[in-house]
C-alpha cells in the first residue's frame, strides 16, 4: 500500500534564506516533502502612483541574484523553488491540487500591499489547506517582548529601554535536508533582461559592490567581523561616504531576508567573546535594535506610516512641484553635498545613512516637497529598500514620525563635517547624470 506523503508549500517572501530560517525547519520537521514557491508580483514590475518603477533596476537584479542563491541552497535540501509570476493564484492552487498540498507556511507580512497579495491567495484556495505563519524577520521576536506591539514606545530610547539586556535572542537554527523530493520541476528564475527594458552597467566608484543571495550575506558577515575585524571600527566609520567598509553593508541581505538579524548578532556575540566588546560591537547591535523599533512602529501603526501626516497625523502644507522634484533626482540642487548623494544613488542603487537623512531632509524641509514622494523614488531605487525602514526614517526626518522636535539638516554644514576635504563629491559631482 502506498504511504501518502505529507507535502507543504513554503512561500518564500523577504526570507530568502535557508540559515537561520525557523519557519522553514518547522516545516521540515512537520512535513515529508516541501516545494518552495516565490510569487514574482506584476505588481514589482510595474509603475508607482508617482510614475517610479516599483522595483527598479539594481534592487531587482539583487532579488534575482538572492533568488538563484535560495534556489541552489534549497536544492541541498530537497526542496525545488519555483517562481511565479503575476498574482500566483492560479499556479497556486495547481500547485495545490497537483501535489496533495496540505499546508502553507509563510512569514507574516502586515503592510498593506503584502497583506493584500496574501489575501487574494487565500480567498482563492480551500480552506481545508493549513497556513501557519510567523513572524521571523525580527532581532527579538514580538512574542518575547515584555509589551504588545501595539504598546510599543513612541520614542527609540525608551524602546530600547525596555528590551535592551531584558530580551534574549533566539539561536540562529538550520533545517535538515528533506528525506524525500517532490515530483516536480522548478521553474527558471528569469533574467534581469527578461523583465526590463534598462540595462545596468557597473560603476567602479559604487560603495556597494555586491552581489545578492545567502551565499553572499554569509561571507560579507565573515569577512567584516573576522578577516577584517572592521566591525571594531563600525561606530567611528558608520557616518562614512566612500568605500566598501565605512559600514557593515548587511542591509540589502538583510531586507530580502538573504540574511537574518539574529545571524549577525550571535556573530558579534561570539567575536566579543574571543576579542572582546568595545563601543563599536555595541552599536551594530544598537543599529539592529533600531531596525526593530521601526517594524513594531509599522506593526502598531499600519498604514499611518503612508499616510501625508504619517503616525503623528500632523499636517503640513506638502508640494509636488514636479520641478523640484526632477532638480532632486537628477542632483541640480543648489547643494553639492545632495547632489553627490542623489548622483550616486542613481548610478549605483546605494546611498549612506548619512546621504540619506541629508537628502530627505533637503527634500521635505527646504524644498517642501511631499515626504512621500521622496519615499517612493528610494523604494524604486535603493538595494536594500525595506518597507518598515525606509518609510519610518522618511516620517521621522519629515517631523511627521518618531521624532516630535521636527528638526531640519543643516545641509553645508553636514558636508563639512563629513566630507570635509570634499573628496566624496568630487568623486560624483563630475558625473553627467542624464
Amino acid at each position: 500500500m502506498r504511504v501518502k506523503m505529507k507535502t507543504a508549500i513554503y512561500w518564500f517572501r523577504n526570507d530568502l534564506r535557508v540559515v537561520d530560517n525557523h519557519l522553514l525547519k518547522q516545516a521540515t520537521e512537520e512535513n515529508d516533502q516541501i516545494i518552495g514557491v516565490y510569487i514574482l508580483e506584476d505588481r514589482l514590475l510595474s509603475l508607482d502612483r508617482y510614475g517610479f518603477a516599483k522595483t527598479g533596476p539594481f534592487r531587482l537584479q539583487f532579488l534575482l541574484q538572492s533568488l538563484q542563491e535560495l534556489k541552489s541552497a534549497l536544492l541541498d535540501l530537497n526542496i525545488p523553488l519555483i517562481v511565479l509570476r503575476g498574482s500566483g493564484v492560479s499556479e497556486m492552487k495547481s500547485l495545490i491540487s497537483n501535489n496533495e498540498v496540505t499546508s502553507i507556511y509563510n512569514q507574516l507580512e502586515w503592510t498593506s500591499e503584502e497583506v493584500d497579495t496574501e489575501t487574494k491567495l487565500r480567498n482563492s484556495i480551500s480552506a481545508s489547506v493549513r497556513w501557519i505563519q510567523s513572524y521571523d524577520q525580527f532581532l527579538l521576536h514580538p512574542s518575547d517582548l515584555p509589551f504588545s506591539p501595539d504598546r510599543t514606545p513612541r520614542g527609540f530610547t525608551s524602546f530600547r529601554k525596555k528590551i535592551e539586556n531584558r530580551v534574549d535572542v533566539r539561536p540562529v537554527e538550520v533545517p535538515s535536508p528533506m528525506k524525500s523530493t517532490p515530483e516536480i520541476e522548478a521553474d527558471g528564475i528569469p533574467v534581469l533582461e527578461e523583465l526590463i527594458q534598462d540595462k545596468i552597467t557597473t560603476d567602479d566608484r559604487s560603495a556597494f559592490p555586491f552581489r545578492g543571495g545567502q551565499t553572499q550575506a554569509l561571507d560579507r558577515l565573515r569577512s567584516y567581523i573576522w578577516e577584517t575585524k572592521k566591525v571594531r571600527y563600525y561606530k567611528k566609520t558608520r557616518n562614512g561616504l566612500v568605500g566598501t567598509d565605512y559600514s557593515s553593508k548587511f542591509s540589502p541581505w538583510l531586507a530580502n531576508g538573504s540574511l537574518s538579524a539574529r545571524s549577525i548578532y550571535w556573530e558579534v556575540r561570539k567575536f566579543e567573546k574571543i576579542h572582546g566588546s568595545n563601543e563599536s560591537t555595541y552599536w551594530l547591535i544598537f543599529e539592529l535594535i533600531w531596525r526593530d523599533f521601526f517594524k513594531y512602529v509599522s506593526l502598531k501603526h499600519q498604514n499611518k506610516i503612508f499616510k501625508t501626516g504619517g503616525i503623528l497625523e500632523r499636517e503640513y502644507s506638502w508640494s509636488r512641484d514636479r520641478d523640484k522634484i526632477e532638480q532632486w533626482i537628477k542632483g541640480e540642487t543648489p547643494e553639492p553635498f545632495v547632489n553627490a548623494n542623489m548622483i550616486e544613488l542613481a548610478r549605483t542603487g546605494w546611498m549612506s545613512n548619512r546621504g540619506r537623512q541629508n537628502v530627505a531632509s533637503y527634500f521635505s524641509k527646504d524644498m517642501g516637497l511631499d515626504w512621500r514622494i521622496g519615499a517612493a523614488y528610494f523604494e524604486s531605487m535603493l538595494i536594500d529598500y525595506d518597507v518598515h525602514s525606509n518609510y519610518g526614517n522618511w516620517m521621522y526626518v519629515a517631523g511627521v514620525g518618531n521624532d516630535p522636535r521636527d528638526r531640519k539638516f543643516n545641509v553645508a554644514s553636514q558636508a563639512e563635517r563629513y566630507d570635509p576635504n570634499g573628496r566624496f563629491q568630487r568623486i560624483w559631482l563630475q558625473t553627467t547624470l542624464f
